[in-house]
């Protein structure tokens, strides 16, 4: 994506009183107007290369997570995945070296956090303790996927609030900037004492259900908290908005109460941004086919599908369920015609390439 950025920079012409290259200072005589320094004129800066492959001031690296994201990526921005030496001690202590130079170098490391949720993050922190101490100019971590994202709050008593501590633990690392998709919650932003870029991954999937032109539409959010993302979808997609309301009675257990909108002889698409085990999906789905659609697809950023997920979605009345690839798809998964996978890489490729160029990622948002 090539976005143009010129930063306005003074002229050879000096301001008055302003220190000049030989060490002297420009003086303007009294009473007369600085006219040297109204008629400067911006020029541009000099700016880092316009393809990154060229840039030595660039390098991507990436984690075990997620690695064929991380080479989709770096085959969009033509830049490969850097070199390192990652390996396990037999009580599976993580050990990362790295194999390339990266002083004063603009890095950026792949890796969400998702299963194995642990495992994953603390290689990511000793990915960025090494590439601290390796003297990087800026680290960026990119989390397709945040884990523990849910444990925003206080919900009960006597719990963690988990998604603020990874945010310190990332940041104590030695993380200089983050880059996330559909966090669970938009205000874990506020988390970081960082830079945050937030992207969402309604624009591929628009453009993906925008092409299967589904007859007779309505976009459906699975409960009150996912609304505003519904929202955002179905402004998109020129379609009605309809809601689930649903009573959570335990961890990964959701009872769907009813629907509120009117789903009758519609075909109903439903917007999340994680599928876990599938429970509230496949709940959802009956509560819109008992309302009387038509026939229901559902979408999601993350598709963790933990435990009896596949099962479900295979058991199920759904037509289709849409992911992207900010997590590793299981092997089950993989196998399931029911299960469409649409790829991020693009998306983050061209954010990486606008944090980098230091130019707006506000594009990506349409």
């Amino acid at each position: 994506m090539e976005v143009d950025s010129v930063t306005v920079t003074l002229d050879d012409k000096q301001q008055p009183g302003v220190e000049s290259r030989d060490g002297m200072k420009a003086q303007v005589p009294a009473g007369q107007p600085d006219t040297k320094a109204k008629d400067a004129k911006p020029v541009p800066e000099r700016k880092r290369s316009r393809n990154l492959s060229e840039d030595r001031r660039f390098k991507l690296f990436s984690g075990t997570a997620n690695r064929p994201l991380a080479e989709e990526i770096g085959r969009h921005i033509g830049v490969p995945v850097g070199e390192v030496k990652l390996q396990r001690f037999a009580d599976g202590e993580v050990y990362f070296q790295l194999l390339e130079n990266v002083r004063g170098v603009d890095v950026f490391v792949v890796q969400p956090t998702c299963y194995p949720v642990d495992q994953n993050l603390v290689e990511l922190l000793v990915i960025i303790d090494a590439l601290k101490r390796a003297s990087a100019a800026r680290i960026t971590v990119v989390v397709p996927y945040y884990g523990y994202a849910r444990q925003d709050r206080k919900d009960r008593p006597r719990v963690a609030i988990s998604a603020k501590l990874i945010a310190d633990l990332l940041t104590t690392a030695g993380a200089n900037r983050a880059l996330f998709v559909d966090l669970h919650a938009a205000q874990i932003q506020g988390f970081f004492n960082i830079p945050v870029d937030h992207l969402f991954a309604s624009p591929v999937l628009v453009s993906y259900f925008k092409e299967l032109k589904l007859p007779n539409l309505i976009v459906v959010s699975p409960d009150a908290g996912g609304v505003e993302r519904a929202r955002f979808f179905a402004q998109k997609m020129q379609a009605p908005l309809a809601i689930v309301d649903k009573r959570r009675t335990d961890l990964n257990v959701a009872e769907v109460m009813n629907v509120v909108g009117d789903v009758a002889g519609k075909t109903c698409l439903i917007i999340d941004d994680i599928i876990d085990t599938a429970g509230t999906l496949v709940k959802t789905v009956d509560a819109l086919y008992a309302a009387g659609a038509a026939s229901v697809y559902a979408c999601a950023s993350h598709a963790i599908f933990s435990g009896p997920a596949i099962d479900r979605i295979a058991n199920s009345r759904l037509e289709q369920v849409v992911v992207t690839n900010t997590v590793p798809l299981r092997e089950a998964a993989q196998k399931l015609a029911k299960i469409k996978v649409l790829s991020v890489a693009g998306l983050l490729g061209a954010a990486i390439e606008s944090i980098h160029m230091e130019t707006s990622v506000s594009t990506l948002f349409n």
